[in-house]
């Protein structure tokens, strides 16, 4: 073959090369939709959202969600209390314990509305949401975990949004990793 057939045959697959299933556009809808959610969690005490959620899609494994939260807006250190005390601090734990199930809960709702808004994404591919958490230093983070990932095939999250796995079941559908 000659030269000339083999650049016009890479020309070819170079502009009939297949376009991503999911776009960038798809992604960054669902990404503001995610930050909107954490955002308007509780209006009286906010989660506290410390970047923004991004997506990548990978072709073949599915789409991962990324951001880093404060489970409540904690106190920073002053001049004047640059240590909490240990009430303080408690509290504070309390309070960040009491609000796990809330985005836990938050997360398995963003992985069905991202599921359903996917539609060009495969339904054996996955959908992944993680979540780091954001501690101060001086805070106690017994009992608390330092990221939280969610998996699950879109398929069981379709079946989800439709009924096909009831309420009860949902939870042990999508799994969850604690770190």
């Amino acid at each position: 073959m000659s030269r000339r057939w083999v650049l016009a045959l890479a020309s070819c697959a170079v502009l009939f090369a297949a376009a991503p299933r999911v776009s960038r556009a798809e992604l960054k809808a669902l990404e503001q939709n995610f930050d909107r959610r954490i955002s308007q969690a509780a209006a009286d005490d906010p989660l506290d959202l410390l970047g923004n959620t991004r997506a990548v899609y990978l072709e073949k494994v599915g789409v991962v969600f990324s951001t880093e939260v404060g489970l409540v807006v904690s106190p920073a250190p002053t001049p004047f209390a640059p240590v909490q005390s240990p009430e303080v601090r408690e509290r504070l734990r309390q309070r960040k314990l009491a609000r796990l199930p809330m985005l836990r809960k938050m997360m398995r709702d963003m992985m069905v509305t991202s599921a359903t808004g996917l539609k060009s994404m495969p339904m054996d591919e996955q959908v992944i949401v993680g979540v780091s958490l954001f501690y101060r230093p001086w805070e106690d983070v017994t009992g608390l975990p330092g990221q939280i990932v969610m998996q699950a095939s879109r398929r069981t999250l379709a079946d989800i949004e439709s009924g096909r796995i009831k309420p009860e079941a949902a939870t042990s559908a999508i799994q969850e990793q604690v770190y």
